[in-house]
């Protein structure tokens, strides 16, 4: 039995339990009747994910992964590929959107190279990044499969092993990307597995005009007609139409939801990859948090196909996990509402009449 296998296997849904408990007492709260809403919701969902009551949430991590694209040479996308190496140097320097947004949530942030077309080996020598690189970029989808069943499989265990790793020192992961042209595999993720049409899937990603966006939605069709992913094997969907960084994503929510502990996902490219991850162990679904609806127009139908409705809804469309760390304010939020209000009995307050 390989990792993936055995991963699966460890995955089961929440704790009914622990959240019953958590309702009982959500439920008793000095307020109105469910009154904070949505955070309400989380701090139970957080409660089944724990199996407790006071769900750790304090050491949170993002892990964005990078990796390259052939079908770049398409035209899909407005930047050139030597962008992702470059922004990998700028998160970890410090200075990209996910860094600021993590310091303000108290987050950590890991960068994995799973494949990106430039080399970072200074990088994963000092220890600056983490290397599971499979090549160098992904194969051009338009000609032929993105990469091999084998290098999928490669992908999907190198996400489940970074969470192995990490999750002794994080209680609540976050998702992230990096990759130029990775809005591309993520639309025809999506197209595949929710059997929508490639042009209600695919928008503009790093801002393509009129003529791009055309030319890449017949792109991703040509992609699909190309390789005809069977949408009832998400491993077969990575392969033929994904990409190495979607694939760690899937693997790292894999892996934190057989540890049972709680993973934030990000947006469209995310979200592509949480996709991946249901489709192979429908119960991880149980341990996604959907952190921010996208202006891609496919997100909203990815969502939709996981039963998540995301936190926050803010226009964004950066990626890199910037949305994940948003998130980590509502998750802590809604431990501190499960833990910190006090009941009506526990502040002696009279309840409304029934």
């Amino acid at each position: 039995m390989n990792l993936l296998e055995s991963t699966i296997r460890k995955i089961t849904g929440q704790d009914d339990a622990a959240r019953k408990r958590a309702r009982a007492r959500l439920e008793q709260l000095i307020m109105p009747h469910w009154a904070l809403g949505r955070l309400m919701d989380l701090a139970e969902d957080l409660a089944g994910i724990t199996g407790s009551l006071n769900p750790p949430v304090k050491r949170k991590t993002i892990v964005t992964m990078a990796g390259d694209h052939g079908v770049v040479a398409e035209g899909v996308s407005a930047y050139p590929q030597e962008v992702t190496p470059q922004m990998v140097h700028g998160i970890v320097a410090g200075g990209a959107g996910v860094n600021a947004l993590s310091r303000q949530a108290g987050a950590s942030v890991v960068v994995v190279d799973m494949g990106v077309a430039g080399d970072l080996s200074e990088l994963a020598a000092a220890g600056k990044i983490i290397s599971r690189r499979i090549a160098a970029g992904t194969g051009n989808m338009a000609r032929g499969a993105a990469m091999s069943r084998e290098e999928a499989i490669r992908a999907l265990e190198a996400g489940i092993d970074i969470a192995c790793e990490l999750g002794s020192n994080v209680d609540v992961f976050g998702t992230g990307d990096m990759g130029i042209g990775n809005t591309t595999p993520s639309s025809a993720i999506v197209s595949v597995l929710s059997g929508s049409p490639v042009a209600d899937v695919t928008g503009r990603g790093t801002g393509v005009n009129d003529d791009q966006l055309e030319q890449k939605i017949r792109i991703i069709e040509k992609c699909i007609a190309v390789n005809q992913p069977d949408k009832n094997d998400g491993l077969d969907v990575l392969a033929k139409v994904g990409g190495f960084e979607i694939g760690g994503i899937a693997g790292l929510i894999l892996g934190a939801a057989s540890l049972k502990k709680p993973v934030v996902v990000d947006g469209f490219i995310s979200t592509a990859g949480a996709l991946i991850a249901h489709s192979i162990a429908p119960a991880s679904a149980d341990y996604m948090i959907a952190a921010h609806r996208s202006v891609e127009k496919g997100h909203r139908i990815a969502l939709e196909l996981l039963g998540k409705k995301p936190m926050i809804d803010l226009d964004l469309r950066l990626g890199e996990g910037t949305g994940a760390a948003l998130v980590m304010n509502f998750v802590e939020a809604a431990v501190r509402i499960l833990t910190e209000v006090a009941t009506f009995e526990e502040a002696s307050v009279s309840q409304a009449d029934k």
